[in-house]
């Protein structure tokens, strides 16, 4: 089995960065990546391009690091597209404090926020239903995320909740810019 054919977790990616000297999250990145993903259907290539350039670097050190980060790709596509709604934003797991999951959540949603920003103009918002329109709206406000937090299972619960809303947002967002062929892009034909 090949490093692309594994699940891969924030740990993974957060080691792939370290080898390129890198400290920042994969966070930021993954909700870039998944904005991308529905609303723009972002290459291979160009995400490899987008990990570069955000990590510094010219290309992946190895062909591991290579296989790795499109592999990420890989398995974000796959978790958007797939009926059985398991996508899970790539986060930092109950081995960090929930201060840094906490931190983790903020950035993946600047990152999906910063790609909303950036590609859905106010057409595109116009054709969204309420209900996304209302979960885009708060993922806006994530990046006010309070990352102070003490671990108690109050917080954690209320970090959970957050997470799943930012969860179902990305899916809500993949499903209704990908109506019934996930994989191909959506045509104004008519449905028969």
């Amino acid at each position: 089995m090949s490093v692309i054919d594994q699940r891969q977790d924030f740990s993974d990616i957060a080691d792939v960065f370290l080898l390129h000297g890198s400290m920042q999250s994969p966070a930021f990145l993954d909700g870039r990546l998944c904005a991308l993903l529905a609303l723009r259907d972002v290459s291979a290539e160009a995400w490899l391009d987008e990990v570069t350039t955000s990590l510094g670097v010219e290309q992946p050190r190895d062909p591991e690091s290579a296989e790795r980060l499109l592999g990420w790709r890989r398995q974000t596509l796959d978790a958007l597209s797939a009926s059985d709604l398991n996508y899970a934003p790539l986060l930092p797991d109950e081995l960090f404090s929930l201060g840094e999951q906490a931190q983790g959540l903020k950035e993946w949603a600047l990152g999906f926020m910063e790609v909303v920003e950036e590609v859905a103009d106010d057409a595109l918002r116009q054709r969204w239903s309420q209900p996304l329109g209302e979960a885009i709206d708060d993922l806006a406000g994530f990046g006010q995320i309070d990352t102070d937090l003490e671990d108690s299972s109050e917080n954690e619960n209320d970090l959970f909740a957050l997470s799943e809303h930012a969860r179902m947002a990305a899916m809500m967002l993949y499903t209704e810019q990908h109506p019934g062929k996930p994989q191909v892009e959506q045509t104004d034909a008519p449905v028969h």
